[in-house]
C-alpha cells in the first residue's frame, strides 16, 4: 500500500464517525419507549443540538416559535397540559419572527435543548421539550 493511499484511507476512517455524530436527531430520540426522557437528552440539556422534522402550521401570525413534528401535520398539535404532551413534537423558539415553511417540506433545526414543563406566556402553549435560540432551514 502506498503512503498516500494509506493516509487517505486513515483520514476517511476517522472522518466518518465524526460526521455521524453531527447528523441531526429525530424528535423520537428524546424519548424511551416508556415515554421517559433518554439519557442522551438529559446529557444534552443546555447544548446546541440539531433535529430534523416538519414545521406544523404556526399557532398565530408573527410568532417567534413553532412546533417541529416527526411527520407532516396540517394543523398544530396544541396541548392543554404537560400530561397530554405527545412524544413526537418539540417546541422551537427563535429570536426572529418565524417564516412558515409548508408543512410537507422537511427542515433541520438547531438550538439549545431545554427540558421541563414550560408554559409560553403569550400563547399558553405547554411544552416539555424545546429548543431555544433556534435557527432552521
Amino acid at each position: 500500500m502506498r503512503r498516500r493511499t494509506f493516509l487517505t484511507s486513515a483520514a476517511c476512517t476517522f472522518a466518518v464517525p465524526a460526521l455521524a455524530q453531527d447528523s441531526p436527531k429525530m424528535v423520537r430520540e428524546l424519548y424511551e419507549r416508556d415515554g421517559s426522557i433518554t439519557q442522551w437528552a438529559i446529557d444534552s440539556v443546555g447544548e446546541r443540538v440539531r433535529f430534523k422534522g416538519f414545521m406544523a402550521p404556526p399557532l398565530k401570525a408573527e410568532a417567534q416559535f413553532f412546533v417541529l413534528t416527526q411527520r407532516p401535520m396540517a394543523v398544530c398539535p396544541f396541548c392543554e397540559t404537560a400530561a397530554d404532551w405527545p412524544d413526537d413534537i418539540m417546541a422551537i423558539y427563535t429570536k426572529r419572527t418565524v417564516e412558515p415553511v409548508y408543512y410537507t417540506v422537511g427542515i433541520e433545526v438547531e438550538g439549545i435543548l431545554e427540558l421541563g414543563e414550560f408554559r409560553d406566556p403569550d400563547t399558553g402553549f405547554v411544552s416539555l421539550v424545546r429548543l431555544s435560540d433556534a435557527t432552521y432551514g
